[in-house]
């Protein structure tokens, strides 16, 4: 057992999130994820811009998986904050996106664990929304509180950008290219990474998105908790 401030669950005791938690996976469990999601992500201060992966794809495709998944991005430039959006279908506008209140670089340093829970947590006691429609949340990535963010009522242009070119992919990694060449400059290459997430609802204060790793490893690497405090 690590110590308890070096855990995932460390200042994540809200009931609502301590609900919904699945057991951690193994080490031995961990080990076999060697092809996940995360780990190609983590390479990507490695990459070139010559890996480009979705400027391959030419015209947008249907998705590879058609169910009931639930579709999470994280993007975001290398040197700028990170974004998530949540999606029932790739090629439906985001229910949900939000600019996280951490860097990038400091995402990828997370994901050394192997093991990555990011909750967002809403002070709102009004229980007319559903969880999802709240606006202001606290942060929190694998137990630390990073800061507050407000949910986007539009789409930005680089956000709105990101979407349309990952419209045809279910699945992947890579780096995009950028619509401003003077960004790209200042801020890095524009990174991100989609997955397949199981969504699980609690109550209604309380949802989790669970990663599906394309690899069949056991266990989620990555699982998005949204809860509302009481």
């Amino acid at each position: 057992m690590p110590p308890v401030h070096s855990s995932p669950y460390f200042q994540m005791d809200n009931p609502a999130i301590l609900s919904l938690l699945r057991p951690t996976p193994g080490e031995k469990h961990r080990k076999s994820s060697s092809g996940g999601l995360l780990r190609m992500f983590k390479l990507f201060p490695m990459l070139t811009s010559g890996c480009k992966m979705v400027a391959l794809l030419g015209r947008p495709r249907k998705p590879m998986l058609k169910d009931s998944a639930t579709t999470g991005t994280i993007f975001g430039y290398r040197k700028g904050r990170v974004c998530l959006a949540i999606q029932d279908d790739p090629h439906c506008v985001p229910m949900f996106v939000i600019e996280l209140p951490m860097l990038t670089s400091v995402l990828q340093k997370e994901m050394a664990s192997d093991i990555v829970r990011i909750a967002l947590e809403s002070e709102t006691k009004t229980h007319k929304k559903k969880v999802l429609e709240e606006f202001v949340w606290a942060v929190y990535c694998n137990g630390r509180k990073m800061g507050y963010s407000i949910r986007r009522k539009q789409l930005s242009e680089d956000e709105l950008h990101v979407m349309q070119l990952l419209r045809g992919v279910s699945m992947g990694a890579g780096v995009l290219p950028s619509p401003n060449e003077k960004e790209t400059a200042a801020d890095g290459e524009l990174t991100y990474m989609r997955a397949r997430f199981e969504r699980v609802v609690g109550s209604k204060d309380s949802e989790a998105l669970y990663m599906i790793n394309p690899d069949g490893a056991p266990g989620p690497e990555l699982s998005i908790f949204f809860v509302r405090a009481h």
